[in-house]
């Protein structure tokens, strides 16, 4: 190898290392973001409420004081400018034989696909990073998406949380399980059926 290449090599290197390095700052800024609008759920969306709604697109909503699991993500994401009711959308105009037909749609509905978490988890997978389930509290990052199979057979879905169990010992979860938002030590009471990270695969655009 010659001098130059050696040189170049080695700054190209550098480079990549001072990315690296100023990128997570910013990554932990946006999921600070995510988590804080998730928190700020707690109290206020305090009705399970899953029925079909006709809203806005994009950026459209049910009252904050009602929702399902998948509106504590939709609201979310938002304060990190990240419309998944938007986005899944599309990505489902695009791609419409990725996701479950389980609903029996011939096409996207832009009320209700962002509200259904087989729809997130297809997304999320086709867009983030999906990682193996485990049985390791320190595999959960926060911010990471997690999906469970309910023992009542249902599918679920919550944020990681940056808060730990008393003794540290497992991750809290910022989610809604029919009595509105909380944040809670569920992460291994259910089934966990996958486990996503968004932010760090986040695209320029999205």
């Amino acid at each position: 190898m010659t001098r130059t290449r050696a040189s170049l090599l080695a700054r190209a290197a550098m480079i990549l290392a001072a990315a690296a390095t100023s990128a997570q700052p910013a990554r932990e800024n946006i999921i600070g973001a995510v988590l804080a609008a998730a928190r700020a759920q707690i109290g206020r969306t305090v009705i399970y409420d899953g029925s079909y709604k006709q809203i806005a697109y994009p950026g459209g909503d049910v009252p904050l004081e009602r929702g399902v699991c998948t509106d504590v993500l939709v609201r979310a994401f938002r304060a990190a400018g990240v419309d998944l009711q938007k986005l899944v959308h599309e990505d489902m105009e695009s791609a419409f034989g990725a996701y479950p037909k389980t609903w029996g749609l011939s096409r996207p509905d832009a009320n209700i696909d962002h509200r259904r978490v087989p729809n997130l988890a297809v997304f999320f997978k086709r867009h983030g990073i999906s990682l193996r389930p485990s049985g390791k509290p320190a595999d959960y990052l926060p911010g990471d998406i997690v999906t469970w199979l309910l023992p009542s057979g249902y599918p679920h879905i919550g944020l990681v949380s940056d808060r730990w169990s008393d003794g540290r010992e497992r991750p809290l979860v910022i989610h809604n399980i029919g009595e509105g938002t909380k944040e809670e030590d569920v992460l291994f009471a259910y089934n966990i059926t996958g486990h996503y990270r968004y932010f760090l695969q986040r695209r320029e655009g999205r």
